[in-house]
């Protein structure tokens, strides 16, 4: 009687355990097909369906989320090593060419230009390079990877929802974590903050326009303030700390942002 029971509870266990994170590419597969489940529950149609059934493990995401060095660095060495000079220089020059796209954004979502642009430079360097990953892989891959799956879990959800709405496709390329567009917004964000700002019935982020308005709409739905600061200790730094949670990150963005709007 005991084994009878012992078996019907691993046969009713199995689809849990088929869900099962994994730390090597081994159980990606099984892994995909109990996931599919969770992303037809969750809203994903056919075409975001499809691209996780094709969605291949990103062995290149995982050695890259085990060495991410340079958030350990301190803020001198973070700065010249993410090239903050060139970026405060080119940001300065960018806003110069273009003042008035900048000011619309400020008038629209309150959030000045030099923090945009700042993000933007750090991001991709102005959209000089998006990536080279396949975003559903690399962010499926993650959210089947036992470290942080929780984390991604709804991010990669957003990502095959992108695919539905046309915003990504299959093969769309980002950063190694699955991050997309200029300026490398995570699915899930991007999904819940994305503007169309050009007015083409599509949210593409590697459209400037269209992802620029998206970083501000982000930044304003987080809290950002109109009219204060954000220096580490200001209102709105606490907001800046949402895009990214690397407190490196956090005060280059502060103080390249200051030097830009000068």
């Amino acid at each position: 009687m005991l084994r009878l029971v012992f078996a019907i509870a691993l046969l009713l266990a199995s689809p849990a355990l088929s869900a099962s994170c994994g730390n090597t590419g081994a159980g990606f597969e099984s892994w995909k097909s109990s996931f599919a489940k969770q992303a037809r529950k969750a809203g994903v149609k056919k075409k975001g369906l499809q691209a996780l059934a094709q969605s291949q493990y990103a062995t290149r995401t995982i050695a890259a989320d085990r060495n991410q060095k340079s958030f350990k660095y301190s803020l001198d060495k973070f700065m010249r090593v993410r090239g903050a000079d060139t970026i405060v220089a080119q940001g300065r020059k960018r806003k110069a060419r273009n003042p008035q796209f900048y000011a619309a954004l400020e008038r629209q979502y309150g959030v000045p230009s030099g923090v945009l642009i700042a993000i933007h430079g750090m991001e991709t360097g102005f959209g000089n390079f998006m990536g080279d990953s396949q975003i559903v892989s690399a962010i499926t891959t993650l959210a089947y990877d036992c470290r942080r799956s929780e984390f991604f879990v709804p991010h990669a959800i957003g990502a095959l929802k992108l695919v539905d709405q046309g915003s990504i496709t299959t093969g769309t390329k980002g950063a190694k974590h699955g991050e997309l567009g200029h300026t490398q917004f995570l699915p899930g964000n991007a999904l819940t903050y994305g503007v169309d700002a050009t007015g083409d019935g599509r949210v593409d982020f590697y459209n400037m326009t269209d992802s620029l308005a998206s970083t501000a709409n982000f930044l304003r739905k987080k809290g950002w303030k109109p009219g204060r600061g954000y220096q580490p200790g200001q209102p709105n730094f606490a907001v800046i700390q949402q895009w990214n949670a690397a407190s490196v990150y956090q005060k280059s963005i502060a103080i390249m942002a200051a030097r830009i709007d000068g």
